[in-house]
Formats: structure tokens, C-alpha cells, sequence
């Protein structure tokens, strides 16, 4: 059989690459590699999907510069002892482009699950880079979208380089939402942030407008779900003062996490991955950043750019907190980011690949 690598560092490549494993597993010998950039999480997630980790890199970076080095330079040893017919990446991580590379170095072809995707700025930092310096690297591109094709084809990708799946993370919703909760009796708005332009006073700004909307709307609930990084928990530890209506937790396990969006009202997040997972359940969602990527949701409403302005998200919040509290606030839409058969295109994709090159 073949074998695949796929290189997993961060807890949202676990989620995405998660239902990817299963279906490459029918073809070929997979190994799934842990390059260490957010611990034991990922190993979690991907139980979820029966993906166990075969490889994982120590990790002693505090900086993205020695992270990347340690990436590289770590995988590059998993693969030169594999061997690999492909290594697949996911998304923009530093995992990502240290395996694209690593791959590429050693000339073997490289797979890019969620490719395409663009914001055409210099933000997110280090995202919008690492997904640009991949797309050079790869030799199978796994669009997510129509758009995000669109984006490698002006980029001179070959076209017969570029499939179309669908984005795995709705896959990954599916499967840990096989029985849904039930309905909440009160409104329940779940916030995160995380990104690295959020830190420092954006981040401060953020915690603002929860504190804020807790105070304005005690009929409503509020999940602050914080950030791995201590830095972030830590200013919402600061800025959010105790009330009944609000709560700060650490990071969820997915499922629960899943589960509690399933039953929100509206999210507040500058995060790619629950804009997907809003789109995938009719939620609306506030994004906390100056431009998006994902620009699907917001040509159909379901998502609205607001930055971190603490009087436009407040003002906005309020105005679908209070159809919430009447009952009127779902978004009916179709998702754009995939039906929950994008894990099987990938592998597909990938199968044809790998029999085409040999």
C-alpha cells in the first residue's frame, strides 16, 4: 500500500484533519504526525475521530521563528525514516507550512487540505503568509470553496491541481453532533478570540464588549471561551467582572464546544473555524476582525464584520440580542463550506493523486 504523512500541530488541524484519517486509511498506510504546537489537545480531538497520533515531535519553541526551524527540521527526520508517497497539510498553521516545506525539501508531494483561502492583506498574522508560501509548495490544492479555487487560479495554480471538497470541519460537526442537544430556555451568545492581531488592546477591547453586553442584557447568557495561550485568559480574567450571566472557561473539549453553539443564539469570534460552524448551524455570527477570508457567509448574511470597535459590536450585539429574546434570530441559509462528504472528496482527490503520479 501507499503510505500518506499527515502533519497535524493545532487543535483546529485536529478538527478538520480528524475525519480525513479514517477515509485515507482505506488506501493507503497512514501516519498521522503531531509536530507538539498545541499539546495534548490534539491528540484529544482526533480520538474523537479514531485518529491516533503516530509520531509526535518534542517541542521547546517560545518563539514562531524556532517553532518553524523545529517543525522543519523535525519532520524532515519523520520523513526521511517514513518515506511518504504524500504528505498532506492543513490550513495556515506554522505546522502547516513547516510540513509543506519539509515535504518539498525532500521532494515529496504535498497535499493542502483547505487550500485557496485569502484574505489579500497582510492579516491574519502569521496565517495569511503561511497559506500563501504553501500554495507554491503543493502539488494537490483542496479547495474548500468556489472562491478559494477561484484564488489559486489567479495565482497560476494548474487548474487540474485544484479540487473542489467542501471544508472537512462540517464533516467533523456532523459527527460529534449525531444527537443534538436540546434547546436552551435563555439566550446564550458564545464568545472566543484568539488571534494574534487580537492581542494586547484589541484582546483588552474584546473583553470590553463582553463585560458590557453582560451587564446590558442580564436575560441572556455568555460563554467566554478563552484562548490555550494564559496571555488572553488572563485579560478576560481582568476586564470581565463576576455576574451571574457570564462565565470564562478554558478551552472546551470539541464536542462539548460543538454542542454549545448548537444551542447559541449568536457568536462573537474572530475565529475561521466557528465561522464555518455557525454557517453549518443557521447561527449568526458577529467577527471580530477587519477582514475575513471567509467571505461565503457574509455575501448571505450570516456574518458580519464588525473589527474590535466596542461601541459598533455592542451596538450590533444588542440588536440581534434582543430578536434573540424574542425568539426571531436563526439564520436560515444554505452552508457554503460543504454537505459533510468533504473528508471523502479529500481522500478521493488524494487517491487519484498518488495512482497518477506512479
Amino acid at each position: 500500500m501507499k503510505r500518506v504523512c499527515v502533519v497535524v500541530g493545532t487543535r483546529p488541524e485536529a478538527i478538520k484533519l480528524g475525519p480525513v484519517v479514517p477515509e485515507l486509511r482505506a488506501f493507503a498506510e497512514v501516519d498521522v504526525v503531531h509536530t507538539g504546537q498545541h499539546g495534548a489537545v490534539v491528540g484529544e480531538v482526533l480520538a474523537l475521530f479514531g485518529a491516533g497520533i503516530s509520531r509526535e515531535l518534542r517541542r521547546e519553541a517560545a518563539t514562531l521563528p524556532v517553532l518553524t526551524a523545529e517543525v522543519v527540521l523535525g519532520l524532515d527526520e519523520v520523513f526521511g525514516q517514513l518515506k511518504p508517497d504524500l504528505v498532506v497539510v492543513q490550513g495556515d498553521t506554522t505546522s502547516a507550512f513547516g510540513g509543506a516545506l519539509a515535504a518539498y525539501l525532500r521532494r515529496i508531494p504535498v497535499a493542502h487540505v483547505e487550500a485557496g483561502l485569502r484574505s489579500h492583506r497582510a492579516t491574519p498574522f502569521p496565517e495569511e503568509a503561511n497559506r500563501r508560501l504553501i500554495a507554491p509548495l503543493a502539488d494537490l490544492h483542496l479547495a474548500p470553496t468556489a472562491s478559494a479555487r477561484a484564488n489559486l487560479l489567479a495565482e497560476r495554480i494548474p487548474a487540474h491541481r485544484v479540487v473542489v471538497t467542501g471544508n472537512t470541519v462540517v464533516d467533523a460537526l456532523a459527527a460529534v453532533l449525531a444527537d443534538r442537544p436540546a434547546p436552551r430556555d435563555r439566550p446564550l451568545v458564545v464568545i472566543t478570540a484568539h488571534r494574534r492581531e487580537s492581542w494586547g488592546e484589541p484582546m483588552r477591547r474584546v473583553a470590553r464588549v463582553a463585560d458590557r453586553l453582560a451587564a446590558d442584557h442580564p436575560g441572556v447568557d455568555f460563554v467566554v471561551a478563552t484562548h490555550l495561550n494564559p496571555a488572553v485568559r488572563q485579560v478576560f480574567d481582568q476586564v470581565v467582572r463576576p455576574r451571574a450571566n457570564i462565565r470564562c472557561v478554558p478551552p472546551m473539549p470539541y464536542r462539548e464546544f460543538a454542542r454549545l453553539l448548537a444551542v447559541s443564539a449568536l457568536a462573537i469570534t474572530d475565529s475561521g473555524g466557528v465561522q464555518e460552524e455557525a454557517a453549518a448551524l443557521g447561527l449568526p455570527v458577529l467577527v471580530m476582525r477587519d477582514s475575513t477570508e471567509r467571505v461565503e457567509a457574509l455575501d448571505d448574511g450570516g456574518a458580519h464584520l464588525v473589527g474590535t470597535d466596542e461601541e459598533l459590536v455592542t451596538k450590533t450585539a444588542g440588536l440581534f440580542l434582543q430578536s434573540a429574546v424574542a425568539g426571531r434570530v436563526r439564520h436560515v441559509a444554505p452552508c457554503h463550506y460543504g454537505d459533510g462528504h468533504a473528508a471523502a472528496r479529500v481522500a478521493r482527490a488524494c487517491a487519484e493523486f498518488i495512482h497518477s503520479e506512479n
